[in-house]
């Protein structure tokens, strides 16, 4: 099995591009331990997310509560991690969360990544 391929970050460290789209990175200036909480917070409503999820389809009494609380707890997880919510940094730059890279203040960073990738064997390029 082949490591999964590192998405780019762009150049400011504030999001990382997946399928041609920005999403928000955590904050950098969170501290570790702290990094660490919010992630395992994440990853068990994540899980809660799945397990209410199944419920729901089986048809569960309650199983529609646990579903919308299992989705603010990683809504919460997320914002605390600084991926949703208020940016986290101070110069007033708009948020370009979710929004397709090439219609960005990244694209012709973007760009110069389908160029690099070209290059006069691949003759490929990122698929948008």
């Amino acid at each position: 099995m082949s490591e999964p391929e590192t998405p780019p970050v762009t150049p400011d460290g504030r999001y990382i591009v997946v399928r041609g789209r920005l999403w928000r990175r955590a904050n950098p200036a969170l501290d570790e331990a702290r990094r660490a909480a919010l992630v395992r917070e994440l990853m068990a409503a994540r899980r809660a997310v799945r397990d209410a999820g199944a419920a729901l389809k089986r048809g569960e009494v309650g199983a529609p509560d646990r579903l919308a609380a299992a989705r603010g707890a990683v809504d919460a997880a997320k914002v605390g991690l600084g991926e949703r919510g208020p940016v986290w940094w101070q110069d007033g730059a708009p948020d370009e969360n979710r929004r397709l890279a090439r219609n960005t203040a990244y694209a012709a960073w973007y760009a110069s990544l389908d160029a690099a990738e070209e290059g006069p064997v691949s003759g490929g390029g990122r698929r948008r």
